[in-house]
């Protein structure tokens, strides 16, 4: 059975599609210019991104993944290349012990075993995503480094301005270490002899 048929047979028992609409879904989809099954069942509406994972789930027996919103660990992501995540659809998620836990879009793949093994000996643990939501999230985070914070990692403003406010003081004893300041500078020191 196809991965097609396969999928439609389980939304049918999940009620989302009836039987009469599987086979013209099926016909539809290789009339279209969409490469996966997936997408074409989301960008049609046929079903909402909760079905489609749960489907997933069931037709290939791993648990699903929404990756849309985690924050991956981007030391994980770097382990291997971008180009291989995004070929295999692939991202790691988290290590638990000596197991790496994987999001794919195709967990049944032989060849993504292969693939993790070039980079990292972990046990693997397949969870099943949507394919276009793996890539956008490889994306993301591969192409951020390590030391890099977004803004929602972003320190808190009291510690900014504490920064700001230590770097202003670094700067104004420096000027006065020099004995003398400039108006270039911004900071200027009278010689105390001239004050009347």
């Amino acid at each position: 059975m196809s991965f097609e048929a396969g999928l439609l047979q389980i939304l049918i028992r999940m009620h989302v599609i009836s039987g009469e609409d599987a086979l013209a879904l099926e016909q539809a989809y290789h009339a279209s210019d969409i490469n996966q099954f997936d997408e074409f069942l989301l960008s049609e509406g046929i079903v909402d991104e909760e079905n489609l994972l749960q489907a997933l789930s069931e037709y290939y027996q791993v648990p699903a993944f929404d990756v849309v919103g985690y924050f991956f660990e981007h030391h994980y992501v770097h382990m291997f290349p971008k180009g291989v995540l995004l070929r295999n659809v692939m991202i790691p998620m988290e290590v638990e012990g000596n197991c790496m836990i994987v999001v794919a879009s195709n967990p049944n793949n032989p060849e993504l075993l292969v693939e993790l093994g070039n980079y990292v000996s972990y046990d693997i643990q397949f969870y099943v995503g949507i394919g276009r939501h793996i890539c956008d999230a490889v994306e993301e985070f591969s192409d951020k480094a390590d030391t890099e914070i977004s803004e929602d990692e972003d320190i808190d403003a009291e510690q900014r301005l504490s920064n700001e406010e230590q770097r202003l003081i670094d700067e104004f004893y420096q000027v006065e270490e020099e004995g003398k300041g400039d108006e270039s500078s911004g900071v200027f020191i009278e010689d105390e002899d001239n004050i009347e």
